[in-house]
This record gives structure tokens, sequence and C-alpha cells, in this order.
């Protein structure tokens, strides 16, 4: 498997945008889940009460997080679960593998979870000698093509369904060379073919968790394909997977943050499956596991408490930053070279990873303000990447040419008459050595005139014209 890094951005993202497939399939992305949320937000009129609400929810439970974490323990171990709190990836990857080997397991079915995908659990649990496949269809696609995923709720968005054939032909040989995979309904047939045998000869199931609930217990998994309650319910031993702030404090509230969560993310009123899990099958029920553990994961989030990057323990994974984001649109995920994409992980990646590795993410951004607008828990998204710029500013991570010329532009800003002569002199000399009103070469401007023409500047400099202007009244 190639796996981009987040160093390599610029290199990543030139390449993206020369990827003619990877930009038909980008294309979703600017119309599918943005027209969805704004049809879905439009019939919610109380979307905005919603936001305020949810947000609020979940600033009680980071603020209280020890507590609600301490409640949620003592609530699922009361219904027969084992939870273990791991502080970093390797004590999360050690404790599931030990789990799989206690149940002496060797198939093992996964739904879509994007903290397994964090700790690099597939690999782990291979190198183990156990099988893990992935049951949610994107992340079937993508495990087939050995591949990461390139967005947090659609990780299989850059593949054409072309390409899923493709993928398909060379991973299920048994199958007739003849059968028809032109469409998605005959696509989607032979995966859950496929998936239909593991799904019942597995012995541990892991899924993710979109909550845990605090005052039950409960563990709460949002899937549009059913594949999450299959790979729970079926085998031996259901194996929950979570990060410490996606815990609320009751079922009320998860039901509020679900409101939210389906409406902001694929556009929907709410995912065709909403599960609520505790523990283990009673005496009674037909399925459920014999055993039930749920792992907790920290991976530096409470460094993030009390600090300048707390609101982003906010964050429900939703997407609806990565789907409205112009940078993203344009460049997809894998340009990002990490699990987390788009404002979202150009602020998580580097405070999970550090600045050192994440340091061009910060800067992968237009400063828009799309992100804020949409996000579901309010997170000020432009506010943490413009720190973050700051911090890989002040500890020289940027290049010297990028800090000479914020250093300039720091004392002509100071000196706003100097400034404006200078531009003066400036929108001058634009307007001689340009033709046409454009410039095709400007120097310090490389990066805009490669692909683009300068415009040059017209009808005088912005504080001529804001006078101007005023004494007009």
């Amino acid at each position: 498997m190639t796996v981009l890094k987040s160093e390599n951005f610029p290199e990543n993202a030139r390449a993206a945008i020369g990827d003619a497939k990877l930009q038909a399939a980008l294309l979703n992305i600017r119309t599918i889940f943005r027209n969805n949320r704004t049809r879905i937000v439009a019939a919610t009129p109380e979307f905005e009460e919603l936001r305020h609400a949810g947000a609020a929810i979940k600033r009680e439970a980071v603020a209280n997080l020890d507590v609600y974490l301490q409640r949620f323990d003592a609530a699922a171990t009361a219904q027969g679960a084992e939870v273990h709190f791991c502080a970093d990836a390797k004590s999360a990857r050690e404790t599931i593998a030990a789990i799989c080997l206690a149940e002496n397991a060797k198939l093992v079915t996964k739904g879509k979870s994007m903290i397994t995908e964090e700790i690099g659990l597939n690999p782990y649990l291979i190198a183990k000698g156990f099988t893990p496949v992935e049951t949610d269809l994107g992340e079937y696609i993508i495990q087939l093509r050995d591949e990461p995923p390139s967005h947090i709720i659609a990780p299989a968005c850059h593949v054409k369904k072309e390409q899923v054939a493709e993928t398909f032909r060379a991973a299920h040989p048994n199958r007739p060379a003849d059968r028809d995979l032109s469409t998605h309904d005959s696509l989607l047939a032979e995966a859950r073919a496929e998936l239909r045998t593991r799904f019942l000869a597995a012995d541990v199931g892991i899924t993710g968790a979109n909550m845990l609930v605090a005052e039950t217990g409960h563990a709460v998994l949002v899937t549009n394909e059913g594949n999450g309650d299959l790979t729970q319910t079926l085998p031996r031993c259901h194996i929950v997977v979570a990060s410490i702030e996606k815990i609320v404090p009751t079922l009320e509230d998860a039901a509020t943050v679900l409101r939210l969560l389906g409406r902001s993310a694929t556009g929907q009123q709410s995912s065709s499956y909403t599960t609520l899990s505790v523990g283990t099958r009673r005496a009674g029920e037909v399925d459920g596991p014999e055993s039930c553990h749920v792992v907790i994961l920290d991976n530096h989030r409470s460094e993030m408490l009390g600090g300048d990057y707390e609101d982003m323990l906010r964050c429900i994974r939703c997407g609806a930053c990565i789907n409205h984001c112009p940078i993203f649109a344009n460049v997809g995920g894998h340009a990002f070279g990490a699990v987390y994409v788009g404002p979202m992980g150009s602020v998580l990646t580097p405070l999970l990873k550090g600045l050192e590795e994440a340091h061009y993410l910060p800067h992968a951004c237009t400063m828009c303000g799309r992100c804020a607008e949409v996000c579901p828990m309010e997170i000020p998204l432009p506010e943490m990447l413009r720190k973050l710029r700051n911090q890989t500013h002040a500890q020289e991570l940027t290049s010297a040419t990028s800090r000479r010329g914020l250093a300039l532009w720091t004392y002509l800003a100071e000196r706003p008459r100097l400034m404006r002569g200078i531009s003066r002199i400036g929108g001058v000399v634009m307007r001689l050595v340009g033709r046409r009103g454009a410039l095709r070469r400007w120097p310090m401007a490389g990066e805009w005139t490669r692909f683009r023409d300068l415009p040059v500047p017209q009808g005088g400099g912005f504080v001529d014209r804001a006078n101007k202007a005023k004494a007009k009244g």
C-alpha cells in the first residue's frame, strides 16, 4: 500500500489535481453531500436551535469528562461489558489483540471505525495472525484496494464504480467471469454475497461507536447498511472501540445529537440504522455476544482539555466541514496524508501526531469559514487553524521565504504611510508591466501565476477608494 504523508501535502495535492479519475469522483462531494444537507436543513426550521443544544451537550460532557467516563464504566460493567481505558494507540492495539487471542479468534469482522484506522488496527491484527474483514461497503472496497480511507463517512468516495468493478473482479476470482458489474446494484449484490459468509463465520466483531451514553452504558452505532448490527450480534464476542470524547451524559442527549448527525453528514433525517447496544446476551435473547468489551482511547485527547483546542473534542465526525471545504473538493482526502482530513483533520492531525509531521495541514485552508458555518457542534475551526498556523511560524516549520515575507509585511503594516506609498508604486509598476489587465509572472507570486494570470490592480488602492467614498457622503 502506498501511504501518502502529511509532510508531502504540496506534492500530494498537485498529483491529486492532475488525476482525472479522482477529479471525476470528487464531483459527488461538490454536489450530492452539499445539496442533501442544504435540503434537509431548510426542512428543519429548528436546526439552529438544535445546533446550540448539541454544542451545549458536548461542552458539558467535555467539561466533566472524567465524571461521565466513570459513570459509563459503571453502567456498562453492570450490563456485563468489560471496559478498557487505553492511553495510546499501542495500548489499544495490544488490548484488542489480547481479547481476540483469549477468544481463540481467527476471523474478525469490523464495522466502520475511524478510531481503528487511527490506531492502525488492521495491519497489527494481521501481523498477529488474525484475519480482519471490513464489512462497511466503502471500507471493504478500500481494504481490497489496499488503500486508506479518503473521507470519514464515505471512505471510498475517491473511487468510481468502474474502478470498483475492476477491484471486485480481481478480488473474487471464483465468481463467473462474465457476470455483470456495471451498475451500483450489481456491485452491492456481489459485496453482500461475499460478506454474508464472513458475518456468519466471524469469531469476534469490532465496531466503532458514534456515542457512549454515560447514563446507561449504551454504545450508539449509526450506519446505512446494517453491517454494524451483524458485526456486533453474530460473533460470540463484540468489541466496541471509541475515543474518550464520544461520551454524552444521557439518552435524551444522544437523541439530540442524532438529529444533528444524520442531517449534517448525509442529509438524512436519520441514518437507516441506529443501534443502541450494551453488554452481553441476556437470558431468552436469540442473538448477541457472549462477551462484550469496550475499548476507550485517549491518544493525546486529554491534553486538549482546558486549552486552545478543547473545542475540537466536540466533533461528532459528521464530515460536514469536509463536504463543504474547497480544498478537499479539489484534492480529495489522500492528499492530506492522514486518517482525518479536511478542516477537522487539519486541526486534529497536528494535535494527535505533532506539528512537525503535519505542519502543512493548517495552511491547507482558504479561510473561507464555510466549515464553521456548517459545523453542527459550532466548532470554530478557522480560529484553531489560525492558531496552529501561528505555532508553525513560531516553531520555524514554515519556509524561510514565507517567514521573511511575513516579517516584511508586518514591518510595512505597522507603518501605514510607508505601506500606502509602496502600494501606489507597486500598482503603477504592475499596470505598466501587465498586458491586457493581467500579469503572467510576478516576483513572489509564482505559485499563483504558474496556473493562472494575476489581475492588475485597477482604480487605486483601498484606502484611496474608501476616502473618496467617505467624501461623497
